[in-house]
Formats: structure tokens, C-alpha cells, sequence
């Protein structure tokens, strides 16, 4: 292998198809981290090493090492499960994590705080449920999103069902995670990994699917995405996008966020081929050397749209015909019930920042087991961090909703900015976190509201997302207002999101503080209750009016700068 590559390749090429040396990492009782290599493999079996970052310094004086534990992400496409099985990720939450569940916004659950003795029992555990953690992290696809909501038409079951396939096609065919969690007989003669190769991907690859007119995969920026198109309610096919992406580096303007690219419509049997090609042209043609600028949205630029599109077109044999119109109104969740064509109900419930805990005045964690003890359908985790009760029979409706209630779980007396509202986790455990977000956002939200009411916007719909550092994990990029982790309590403000997931908002103000964005947004309600015209949203009213400048995506940057990449 080419000695310029970066170090994680060197580890993945010789990691025996991810194996590494795990058992005997998991099996050291002198340490609750794991060696270094390792720390890299693990996250293609769905699992991240951390450390409580709130007691590393007190550690460290105590000359103790960090407080190491892990957080794993399942694998859960369209983030549908079953009420047996949230009551098993409630049970291993308790007993073998920190007694909470975090939904995410890949639409998936994470668990938090496990001890590295834990880890081969949970993930038996999340197995003997029926679902695993392959490829929850890693260099590899992730996740795939799905409109939340495939029972409500039968036009979003066939669309449920194709991102189940997506997901199963994409998987790493490597025996390790088998062997090493589940006990599995070791692979008797050669092994290989017909998709991926020995080096998997240069960089983490993600999937969505859409539902016009509801973006709430926020489809665009995705590296992987397709856009459903129906012909009343039968699936005609998907526009297909590629080279999406949110995150950046402070100060360096060769990263940059991306919208994706449309390279055409496909018919249903053609999806997997399509998948397929443009994951492996990112494989072959991704950057190996700088892991800042590996992402497909980099790609793209660097070989130029019409090459890739013609490079995947010729891996998949098919030529792409024209995009089809689809007009996409919101990015967010529909609250409360929706009426479904089977004669079922579904509700979605407010879970804050996707945090899934017993709180006081609010036993969430609580109510959602009484729900899954009672409830005859399935749950639905969205990208935007709550859950749907969905399938629930006319009969049961009463039933259903009088504990959610009960818990705290609906969405009744929020705004709708705080109902729009999503954050990363950040602090304690995120090891890229700069600033805080999940812990903070809701009490900011307060005085954001407060600002809002006194404008007289208390009832205006408005995206607000924060992320404690510039990867974008609760996608900022895209909202109409954005927060950027750039430091302690400091944050950058961006503006000029559009509210539907097709506009990229821009930097409107750098490093601020909490006193700051407060006198800033102060001014922005102020002037946008004032001038605003008809049904205009604050994304487009600070285009507008100068505010910020309008971007689809940035220009490329200076091509010599990431011309890295290794075939």
C-alpha cells in the first residue's frame, strides 16, 4: 500500500477484514480502553471508545487514566422496531449502558456509558433481539433513512421495503463481528469483501430515502440519496443523488458543506446496481490520504460531476434518464396523529434532543415501556430525533395517548421553533465536541423563545439546529438558523436555510457567546416581524434582504488542495 496513505488505511489493511486484535483488547482487565488500532476497528462493529469528559482533568490530577467508556449505535434501517424489542433496548439500556437511550439522527438508537466488559454482552443482547450494530460506525454505509412513516400509504411500504435492501446490500460481508461478539465459528479458508474490498471505504458513507413532499431525511445532504416517485400509490421509481455531506473544519476552506447532486431517475430493480456503483467509485476514487477530504461530496468535485456520473453509470450498466419532479414542503416531524390508509393511527411523540430518560416532571423512559407493554404495532424513530407510535387501531387510540400524556411524551404546549429544534450530543462524551449542545440547547431555547413571543413570533415556524463542533451531525448547515461549536459557550451563527432541506444557509456571525446570539437573534426578530412579507420563513427573508448571501453549495475550492485522492 502507497506509504502516504493515512494511518487508518494502513489499520483497516491489516486488520484481517476488521478483526484486528479485539478479543485480546476486550479481554485486558489493566485498562478500560482499548489499543489504539482497535479503537479505530471498533467502530466498524457499530461502537465508539470515549471518555466522560466532565471528569478528565480530575482524573488526570488523580493520575488515573480517562474515564474510558463506550457508545454503540445499531443498525436499524428506517429506524422501525418493534415494542419486544424496545422493551429489550429499554432492559440493556438499564443493566448494561447509563440507563438512558439517545435516538439519533441517522434514525437509529444509541447507548451510552458502557463499560468495556459490557460491550460483548450488549451487543449479544441487541442480537437476541434481532438487531445488530454492523457498519453503526465506521467506514462503511451507514444507517439508511426512510420516510418514518411506511404504513401511512402503501406507496411508503414499498419504500420502506427498498431501504431495507439498500442496507442489507451494503452490508461488509466480514465474518469478525460474528466471531468476536456472537461467538461464531472462525471462517474456515479465505474470506473477502466483494464491496469493499480490504480498505472498506476512504470514509464514512450515508444513505437516505424520501417521501415527497416530506424532506425529514433531509435527503440532500446525504452522500447516497433517492427521491421516491409515485405514480398515485405505486412506486415508479427514484431520483438519484449523490455526494451530499455536512461536515467541515473550522478554518479551513477547502471543507465545506455540500448539497448533493441529481444524476437522474431509476427504475425500482435498478436501485441496488446504482448503490452499489456509487459506493464503489467512491472506494476506488476517494481520497486515502487526507481523511478531511474523503467524503464522496469531494470526490465528485475533484473528478467533476459529469465523470462520475458517467463512472457509475458504466459500474452499474444503465444510463440514468432524465429526473422527474418532486416538490419537497417541510424538513421537520408532523406531531400528534396521522390518519394512515389501513385504517390505522400513527403518533408521533416529542422526545427533546432525542434523549430518552426518566426526567423529573417527565418519566419518559417510563412511559415509553408502558407504551411497548400495551401497543400492537411497531415504533418509529425519526431522523429528527422522536418516535412514532405507528399502526395503532382505532380502538387503542384513547389508550395510546392518555400515556403519552401521562409521560410528557406529546408534543402538546411546545413551539414550534423547539418542535424543529435538534442537537448533537457534544459534551460529556463526544471526543469532537468543542462546545456544548445537547445539555445546553433546550435551556438557549428558552431565551430564544422568550425573544420570539416578545417579537410576536411566538407561533412562527422556524429551523434552529446546534451542534457542539463543525461535523454537523444534527445537520446545521441546512436550517434556517445554525449553530456551530467553535468553543467554550461560543458558537458560530449561520442563517438562510430555506425550512424544506434544499438551501444551504451561510455564516452570518463568528464566535459568539451566549449574551451575543441572544442580542443578535434580538435584532434578526425584531426586523423580520417587520418587514417580512406574506407566509415568508426567516431563511428566505435573510436572503432577501442582504442578510446572508444565497448558496446551493460553495464554489470548489483550489483543486490542488484536495487532489489527494488514490485509485
Amino acid at each position: 500500500m502507497d506509504a502516504r496513505v493515512n494511518e487508518n488505511e494502513l489499520i483497516k489493511a491489516g486488520s484481517r477484514y476488521l478483526r484486528g486484535t479485539l478479543n485480546e483488547s476486550i479481554a485486558d482487565e489493566l485498562t478500560g480502553a482499548l489499543a489504539p488500532a482497535d479503537a479505530q476497528l471498533c467502530k466498524f462493529h457499530g461502537f465508539y471508545e470515549q471518555d466522560d469528559r466532565d471528569h478528565r482533568q480530575d482524573r488526570a490530577e488523580r493520575y488515573l487514566e480517562p474515564h474510558y467508556d463506550f457508545m454503540l449505535r445499531a443498525r436499524l434501517p428506517g429506524g422501525v422496531c418493534t415494542p419486544a424489542q424496545w422493551l429489550a433496548i429499554d432492559g440493556i439500556s438499564s443493566t448494561l449502558g447509563n440507563g438512558t437511550i439517545r435516538l439519533t439522527t441517522r434514525q437509529t438508537f444509541q447507548f451510552h456509558g458502557i463499560l468495556k466488559r459490557n460491550l460483548k454482552p450488549l451487543i449479544q443482547g441487541i442480537n437476541q433481539a434481532m438487531i445488530d450494530s454492523i457498519g453503526g460506525c465506521g467506514d462503511v454505509n451507514r444507517n439508511v433513512l426512510c420516510n418514518p412513516n411506511p404504513v401511512e400509504s402503501a406507496l411508503h411500504a414499498q419504500v420502506h421495503a427498498w431501504a431495507r435492501r439498500i442496507s442489507e446490500h451494503l452490508l461488509p460481508r466480514t465474518r469478525a463481528y460474528h466471531e468476536i461478539w456472537l461467538d461464531g465459528e472462525p471462517l474456515d479458508g479465505a474470506e473477502s469483501e466483494p464491496l469493499y474490498g480490504e480498505t472498506y471505504l476512504p470514509r464514512k458513507f450515508k444513505t437516505a430515502v424520501a417521501v415527497p413532499p416530506h424532506n425529514d431525511v433531509d435527503v440532500y445532504t446525504n452522500d447516497l440519496g433517492f427521491i421516491a416517485i409515485a405514480d398515485g400509490d405505486r412506486l415508479s421509481g427514484f431520483n438519484c443523488l449523490a455526494g451530499g455531506g455536512m461536515g467541515t473544519t473550522h478554518g479551513d476552506a477547502s471543507t465545506y458543506p455540500r448539497l448533493a447532486d441529481t444524476l437522474g431517475f431509476v427504475a425500482p430493480d435498478q436501485v441496488l446496481a446504482v448503490a452499489e456503483a456509487v459506493l464503489t467509485t467512491q472506494r476506488d476514487f476517494g481520497n486515502r490520504i487526507s481523511r478531511r477530504h474523503a467524503r464522496l461530496k469531494y470526490t465528485i468535485d475533484r473528478m467533476g460531476l459529469d465523470a462520475f456520473k458517467a463512472e457509475v453509470e458504466q459500474r452499474a450498466g444503465l444510463r440514468f434518464a432524465p429526473a422527474r419532479p418532486a416538490v419537497f414542503t417541510d424538513q421537520g416531524d408532523r406531531y400528534g396523529w396521522v390518519q394512515g390508509t389501513d385504517g390505522r393511527k400513527h403518533l408521533t411523540l416529542y422526545l427533546e434532543n432525542g434523549r430518552v430518560a426518566d426526567l423529573p416532571g417527565a418519566p419518559l423512559m417510563t412511559g415509553l415501556r408502558e407504551l411497548a407493554h400495551v401497543h400492537q404495532g411497531d415504533f418509529r424513530i425519526t431522523p429528527n430525533q422522536n418516535l412514532i407510535v405507528a399502526g395503532v387501531a382505532a380502538d387503542q387510540c384513547a389508550r395510546i395517548e392518555s400515556i403519552a400524556r401521562a409521560h410528557g411524551l406529546l408534543a402538546e404546549t411546545r413551539t414550534p421553533i423547539r418542535l424543529s429544534a435538534i442537537a448533537c450530543v457534544a459534551f460529556p462524551t463526544c471526543p469532537q465536541a468543542m462546545a456544548e449542545a445537547e445539555r445546553y440547547f433546550p435551556e438557549l431555547l428558552d431565551q430564544i423563545e422568550r425573544l420570539a413571543a416578545d417579537h410576536g413570533l411566538g407561533d412562527c415556524p422556524i429551523v434552529m439546529r446546534m451542534t457542539g463542533c463543525p461535523n454537523g451531525c444534527a445537520r446545521p448547515f441546512v436550517a434556517e438558523v445554525g449553530l456551530v461549536g467553535k468553543g467554550p459557550g461560543r458558537y458560530n451563527l449561520l442563517l438562510g436555510g430555506d425550512g424544506t432541506g434544499l438551501r444551504l444557509n451561510r455564516p452570518y456571525r463568528e464566535n459568539l457567546n451566549e449574551s451575543e446570539i441572544l442580542a443578535v437573534l434580538d435584532g434578526l426578530f425584531r426586523r423580520f416581524a417587520a418587514e417580512r412579507e406574506p407566509g415568508e420563513r426567516l431563511g428566505d427573508f435573510s436572503l432577501r434582504v442582504g442578510l446572508v448571501a444565497s448558496v446551493g453549495r460553495p464554489s470548489v475550492p483550489n483543486p490542488v488542495e484536495v487532489s489527494l485522492g488514490t485509485h
